[in-house]
């Protein structure tokens, strides 16, 4: 290729142009306690707060870059494309707290991703001469700067960690084609050929433990989120909550291992950041499990409600029957519910709430042990509070796909029909019409999407 030169001049700093300040990053809950923060950042002086945020909590290395590099000799390549690693021997003479330390500068990012990209596209024949691979390099360097072009984020999270700080890692079971042979390898580590990719479409078989099958899904979701990547899958195959299995038993469902997916991105922060998994479900809307999983997240909101409510409630009538039994009252008849009419009101008052009388009778137990007060966990409606983290289906954007056929039956008020994922199969081995293991009014199901 033949690289022209638009922003940038030959022989000079493309970010000559630019002026570099410091920045403070921080990041806090909407209680004001402190979610990230970073002093600091170089960032060009034109970029907004918003992207040195984002670039300080989610794009730079946290760790592990050290402080003093030397460039690898390789055969063929540029003096000023060569990878780099740590300088060993003069890494020795620092203190080991003082060995390795993160990015903080927004050029070094800039540089890590250009020269990564320009050296492998060197390494591939991409560029006509040195002159065309320079320029390339320069017009990335400079439209990054200038936030006139971005890559992905796995490409912010990994590219150029290896070529720009020779920074390794055990291999995580990704490939790559390798440029000379056309052929597909698996990577040797993770940084060298990192995974860098955005999106990704996965099939899923109806299996439990084999490669392809439901648990080696939630693996291959998990390598792919580690390095800042989305997955989606359509779910359609797996079979519905009480479907006959080949061993005579029946099949737990498909919700239930929805809830084990869902679990697994939501343990794991993509890119290894604060940046939630990217995880896409589809179902085809004939099967069994439909209108569970469309209602999945409203079920689910719900329970929050639940839970903020009545953590507040219980904390509330809790805390009044502790109070009521020291209440003025004679010693030997405080917690006695028929003589201390307050502790009466307090205990009514508790029921009527629906506290359960178990707790009930726990805080009359505590207050005569002593105890004055109960702290009971109050849950709010926060994404990071804890009610969310308790409840599922909070980690993947849920989708259906919807067929003309399915369109054409709500117009025309007409019945929709479900069907067990074996018989579909069987019947289209067949060559037949499956049999319906459910049959749904279509506008029913339209308005439960609705």
């Amino acid at each position: 290729m033949q690289i022209k030169r638009h922003f940038t001049t030959a022989g000079k700093d493309p970010l000559s142009s630019l002026k570099f300040v410091k920045r403070k990053s921080e990041i806090k809950n909407p209680d004001g306690s402190l979610v990230f923060r970073m002093n600091d950042v170089v960032v060009p002086e034109h970029w907004s707060q918003v992207a040195t945020d984002i670039v300080a909590q989610k794009y730079f290395r946290k760790a592990g870059v050290p402080k003093l590099l030397e460039k690898i000799n390789e055969e063929g390549i540029p003096v000023w494309l060569q990878p780099s690693k740590s300088n060993n021997k003069k890494l020795d003479e620092l203190p080991e707290e003082d060995r390795y330390t993160a990015e903080k500068d927004t050029r070094q990012v800039f540089h890590r991703l250009a020269g990564c990209w320009t050296y492998w596209g060197w390494k591939g024949d991409y560029f006509d001469s040195e002159e065309d691979a320079k320029t390339f390099y320069d017009e990335i360097l400079y439209m990054l700067a200038n936030q006139f072009a971005a890559p992905n984020s796995p490409q912010w999270f990994n590219t150029g960690l290896n070529w720009a700080y020779g920074i390794t890692g055990p291999s995580q079971g990704h490939y790559y084609v390798d440029h000379k042979t056309g052929e597909m390898v698996t990577s040797s580590d993770a940084y060298t050929h990192p995974q860098p990719h955005a999106c990704f479409i996965q099939s899923i078989n109806d299996d439990l433990v084999n490669e392809g099958g439901i648990m080696d899904l939630w693996v291959r979701e998990a390598r792919l989120f580690k390095y800042g990547s989305g997955t989606g899958s359509n779910f359609s195959e797996l079979r519905g909550t009480d479907e006959p299995l080949s061993g005579g038993g029946k099949s737990s469902g498909l919700m239930s291992f929805l809830k084990i997916g869902d679990r697994s991105a939501g343990a794991i922060k993509s890119g290894g950041t604060t940046r939630r998994a990217a995880k896409m479900v589809t179902l085809d809307l004939d099967h069994p499990d439909i209108e569970e999983y469309i209602n999945w997240k409203v079920v689910e909101e719900q329970k929050v409600a639940s839970l903020v409510t009545g953590s507040n409630q219980t904390n509330l009538h809790l805390n009044n029957i502790m109070k009521a039994c020291y209440a003025e009252h004679p010693e030997n008849d405080r917690f006695n519910k028929k003589a201390n009419e307050k502790l009466k009101f307090a205990v009514l008052e508790a029921r009527k709430a629906l506290i359960p009388n178990n707790f009930i009778e726990r805080v009359i137990q505590l207050a005569k042990q002593g105890f004055k007060s109960i702290e009971f966990p109050k849950y709010n409606t926060d994404w990071n509070d804890d009610a969310y983290a308790t409840v599922s289906g909070q980690n993947s954007n849920n989708s259906i796909r919807v067929t003309n056929g399915f369109m054409n039956a709500v117009l025309d008020d007409e019945d929709w029909n479900l069907y067990w994922r074996r018989e579909k199969r069987k019947a289209a081995e067949e060559r037949r019409k499956p049999k319906s293991c459910k049959t749904l009014r279509a506008r029913d199901l339209w308005n439960d999407i609705a």
